[in-house]
């Protein structure tokens, strides 16, 4: 039995692990069937004192595809023809002619526009630096620039679209690149067509705002906070929301927040975090600091609670006319080290935008070499330069939001008047950071157009009966396969079934850990993986029983059918799992489903025939000293 501690100990701490990622699937699912047994205040209650498990079963589930729980796919794509058309100056009849038979080639080729293009000027020999960039810049410079921009573009549109999804509040949207100018978006759950065509199909909004000033700031956070607090003392439901996984700063209007604080220092005195959020309840979510004085930090799991708060109407008639709060786009990691947690910034900014993204001609990150660190230039056209100069001059130490789609990318201090429309943005603290700042600040300048060409809805009520579908075809076939095993091959047989379960147990967790989504093309692969699992216990046993009609002793056997079936079982698996490889690779959506359950399923079905069934066969020999029954 010693010999086999490290395998058991291996297959025990699998299979410990799996249930660690496969319960908040189950829990999910437990909690949602309770809420639906409820209603009215019940359901409020029940969600107010479950919101936390809730979100965090939600987030840590196995993900379903829009086959299995409805919802919209929208394919997008960014009109590449327009951008260069926006990027060509001077332009005549002879560049509005090339313009028109490149747009009427590429209906046709599956070549880039901007090759397209080329080949047009190339064809005239005119040169390309006639209507764009410098005159001195050669065809193949501005091939370069226009390849790269229009790279760009898309970028640019994954970024809006994603930004916009964030705040529209889709659970597990899936956004990925299709091509070289196409978006795939799916928004699980979401059913209103006029919403999301609305969502995706606008032009992104770039605004710069004002932050209001740290003092009225905090005022009128302080009468936020009293209207909470009197709201609460007959709100129930508001304190239980409140009270439920809340993170509390531990000084009022002072340091960040310490959640494993028991005492809260205060002015009233020191107070427990219960207390605190009972009397403080906007504060002790909103969290006020000295150091990011003027805004506010939100942990991320409290993000929707403080949301939710702001949009009361009685919180809403004491936040002035002039005044609005605006999430950041992105969360920021604070805390002690190896303690880290996720906060939003929440800026109170002035409602009207001092200037808009149509006045920024250009925007480009690098690094500063006189520092070494990532800056972002920004250029305004001629009444953007003159706006600017006065906007920053009149607002010399003062904060300016960098604001697209409603979401804060960037807040930073006015140090000096701007003249002449060239702009130094400092600050950033990764170059990926930088990065984004110019994504944003370029969607304003050069808006390349982002077209809705497919809009497909998928109803819940064929989720669900592919859900039905895939389940009970999923059962029918372990259902069959298990029966064959244990009819051809006895004890065997049934071996190989108990490493079966094994393998759909670590398929699921694997799939949960790594945070895939399962489809019903993922379905399909789960069967198939079923199948190869049940392949390699075939040729294992096949082999077991020629070793074993050769004459040789029950462990000489088992011992000669796993190695020399081993290389069969290796190769084909192998294949299959490049197969696999290459189908996620280049596939989309359904192919990807497929590919991803079935990369999975081969893995973790080897661990399952070679190893799981291998402990079992070598601790029943040891133990008995009888041949295993093969059929």
């Amino acid at each position: 039995m010693k010999k086999y501690v490290t395998r058991i100990v291996l297959i025990a701490a699998c299979v410990v692990v799996a249930v660690y990622y496969l319960f908040p699937t189950w829990r999910d699912y437990d909690l949602h069937r309770q809420l639906k047994n409820l209603s009215g205040d019940d359901s409020l209650q029940f969600v107010a004192s479950h919101e936390t498990e809730l979100r965090d079963s939600r987030a840590k589930r196995i993900k379903l595809g829009l086959d299995l729980q409805g919802g919209m796919r929208v394919v997008l794509e960014v009109n590449v023809l327009k951008l260069i058309e926006d990027l060509a100056k001077n332009r005549d009849e002879v560049f509005t002619q090339i313009m028109k038979e490149v747009r009427a080639e590429a209906g046709t080729s599956d070549e880039s526009p901007v090759l397209l293009l080329r080949r047009k000027f190339e064809a005239r020999q005119i040169r390309m630096s006639r209507y764009y960039r410098n005159l001195r810049d050669n065809n193949d410079d501005i091939y370069k620039f226009l390849q790269d921009e229009s790279t760009k573009a898309i970028d640019r549109g994954m970024e809006i679209v994603r930004n916009r999804v964030d705040q529209y509040g889709v659970s597990e949207p899936s956004i990925q690149k299709l091509g070289g100018t196409r978006i795939i978006v799916e928004l699980p759950g979401v059913t209103k067509e006029a919403e999301v065509r609305g969502l995706l199909g606008e032009t992104a909004l770039l605004e710069f705002k004002l932050l209001k000033e740290p003092d009225v700031t905090y005022r009128i956070a302080e009468a936020i906070d009293k209207l909470l607090a009197a709201s609460a003392k007959t709100d129930t439901i508001l304190t239980d929301s409140l009270l439920a996984g809340t993170t509390a700063p531990d000084t009022s209007r002072g340091d960040t927040a310490n959640a494993e604080s028991t005492k809260i220092k205060t002015p009233e005195g020191e107070l427990s975090q219960e207390e605190f959020t009972r009397k403080h309840p906007f504060f002790s979510i909103a969290i006020y600091t000295e150091q990011f004085k003027g805004v506010f930090l939100v942990a991320e799991d409290n993000k929707q609670k403080v949301r939710r708060l702001l949009d009361r109407e009685d919180v809403q008639r004491v936040i002035p006319n002039d005044m609005e709060f605006i999430w950041s786009a992105k969360t920021q990691l604070l805390g002690e080290r190896g303690q880290e947690k996720k906060f939003f910034t929440l800026y109170p900014v002035k409602k009207t935008a001092e200037i808009t993204g149509s006045a920024i001609v250009n925007a480009k990150w690098q690094i500063d070499p006189s520092y070494n660190r990532p800056i972002v230039t920004m250029e305004m056209n001629n009444e953007g330069s003159r706006e600017w100069a006065r906007i920053t001059g009149a607002n010399i130490n003062k904060r300016i939001a960098i604001v697209m789609d409603n979401a804060v990318f960037s807040a930073p201090n006015v140090i000096s008047k701007i003249t002449g429309g060239h702009s130094q943005i400092e600050g950033m603290e990764s170059e990926a950071e930088a990065k984004l700042l110019e994504i944003v600040l370029k969607a304003g300048a050069l808006p390349a157009p982002v077209d809705i060409i497919e809009q497909r809805s998928v109803g819940p009520s064929l989720g669900e009966d592919s859900i039905r579908a895939g389940v009970m075809s999923s059962a029918i076939a372990i259902g069959l396969t298990i029966l064959f095993m244990a009819v051809y091959y006895r004890t065997g047989g049934a071996i190989a079934d108990f490493a079966l379960v094994f393998t759909v147990i670590f398929l699921l967790a694997v799939l949960a850990a790594f945070q895939g989504t399962l489809t019903m093309p993922g379905i399909a692969g789960i069967i198939l993986t079923l199948a190869v699992a049940v392949d390699a216990n075939v040729l294992i046993y096949e082999r077991i029983r020629e070793e074993t009609a050769g004459g040789k002793t029950p462990r000489a056997a088992i011992d000669a059918g796993y190695s020399k079936a081993f290389t069969a079982i290796f190769d084909s698996n192998l294949t299959t799992l490049i197969t696999g490889v290459i189908l996620y690779q280049f596939g989309t959506g359904p192919v990807q489903g497929f590919a991803l359950t079935l990369m999975i399923g081969i893995v973790v079905s080897l661990f399952s025939a070679i190893v799981i069934t291998r402990v079992v066969f070598d601790m029943m020999v040891d133990r008995t000293g009888i041949a295993v029954n093969f059929g």
